[in-house]
């Protein structure tokens, strides 16, 4: 019999945080093309608008996980990614344009991130309003921040496509 890995929750975290855009990008493979820009009521986004969106935060996150890195405790940035001023997708990316943008970007933290050591996950960056933020914090927030997105995203494509039905 096999003796059971052990859990290891960084190396579980880096591997969510690297598939997401992959997951997020599948889901869109099914939908018709007007479909990616269709928002199901006025106030939820798109699915290009939502792949704009998970862009714009992932530089934020990659901003905060450098300056954390590189300084002693910087003062980080609050952020709400609700009220980021959403700028609309150029007319001319396709939301696989996008999903391309946002898979670089994320490798780009994933990399950061797995070149860390667990001393460097404890590095701290001070939060406004939340006070001191590690590595660990910001990586499981990005973690959150992408679930949220996966089951709106994943409501979206379930409700086209079982429109075009």
């Amino acid at each position: 019999m096999r003796p059971v890995p052990e859990y290891d929750a960084k190396s579980w975290l880096l591997k969510a945080l690297r598939e997401t855009a992959h997951a997020m990008e599948s889901l869109l493979w099914n939908l018709e093309d007007d479909a990616v820009d269709r928002r199901p009521d006025e106030d939820e986004w798109s699915c290009r608008e939502l792949a704009a969106h998970m862009c714009a935060m992932e530089r934020h996150y990659i901003d905060r996980l450098e300056r954390i890195v590189r300084l002693d405790e910087p003062r980080i940035e609050a952020f709400d990614g609700d009220s980021i001023d959403q700028q609309p997708p150029p007319e001319d990316d396709s939301v696989f344009d996008q999903m391309d943008e946002f898979a670089v970007l994320r490798r780009q933290s994933v990399y950061l991130l797995w070149s860390l050591d667990d001393c460097d996950w404890s590095r701290c960056g001070i939060h406004p309003y939340l006070g001191r933020v590690n590595i660990t914090q910001v990586a499981r927030e990005m973690n959150e921040h992408d679930l949220a997105h996966l089951w709106q995203l994943r409501r979206l494509c379930d409700r086209f496509e079982a429109a075009s039905v």
